[in-house]
């Protein structure tokens, strides 16, 4: 694998190519209430049960997780949006063309999170057809692509988010990526995300970032992955 640089920061790019996620679109939607019409945005479900995942996160840390974090990212953007013309974008637009500040930061967590849980499944497995024969190009292998990534989300410093994306032409890598910041940002479209704030994971491991992301590798859904690559390369 040759060396490759991880990316730190939120350099504004163009719009990427769409994702398909397991779960429903993460959009905006009218909704009414109190006799007035407005736009919100709707945190999809989980494509799994709450315990799905044990005992790589309990049912416990995805409640806080899911339930607490990530739907305060919805709860806050619905705030920060409401009556102005961010509320009618759908939600990947916005954390693309969202300047930084607030609405980006609640916005793009609000999309990170869905990716997230829709990169994970009880049951990992490995990569396989076109995404196979790109991590074995780029990266030398799973086992390598891994270590790397690995590596990469356990010295971020602070919060943020490990990702392996991929440009138009289907090049692999790896980018560390502080607070909410998305390939989306950098042009390249998100294939797999490891979520390294704390809260992810310190219910069930305190401050061993590292076991956390050890664990994350037995649940992987590349299913979900090669869907993704097959989107951004088509």
């Amino acid at each position: 694998m040759q060396r490759r640089d991880f990316l730190v920061g939120s350099a504004v790019a163009g719009a990427g190519l769409a994702s398909a996620l397991k779960t429903a679109p993460v959009q905006a939607q009218s909704v009414s209430g109190k006799g007035e019409t407005k736009m919100a945005f709707v945190q999809p479900p989980l494509p799994y049960p709450m315990d799905a995942l044990k005992p790589f996160l309990s049912e416990e840390q995805i409640q806080f997780h899911y339930g607490k974090h990530h739907a305060a990212y919805f709860k806050n953007l619905n705030a920060l949006v409401e009556g102005k013309p961010e509320g009618a974008m759908s939600l990947r637009d916005l954390v693309i063309q969202a300047p930084a500040g607030p609405v980006f930061n609640n916005a793009a967590q609000a999309w990170n999170h869905s990716f997230y849980w829709d990169c994970l499944r009880p049951r990992g497995g490995s990569p396989s057809g076109a995404l196979a024969a790109a991590v074995e190009r780029d990266f030398g292998g799973l086992a390598k692509l891994r270590a790397a990534m690995s590596e990469a989300a356990v010295k971020l410093f602070g919060s943020g988010w490990a990702w392996l994306a991929a440009d138009k032409d289907g090049k692999l890598e790896l980018l560390a990526l502080s607070n909410a910041d998305n390939p989306l940002r950098h042009g390249l479209e998100p294939l797999l995300a490891i979520d390294v704030w704390e809260h992810a994971y310190y219910i069930d491991y305190r401050n061993d970032r590292a076991k956390y992301v050890e664990g994350f590798w037995d649940h992987v859904d590349w299913d979900f992955s090669s869907k993704c690559f097959a989107q951004a390369t088509a």
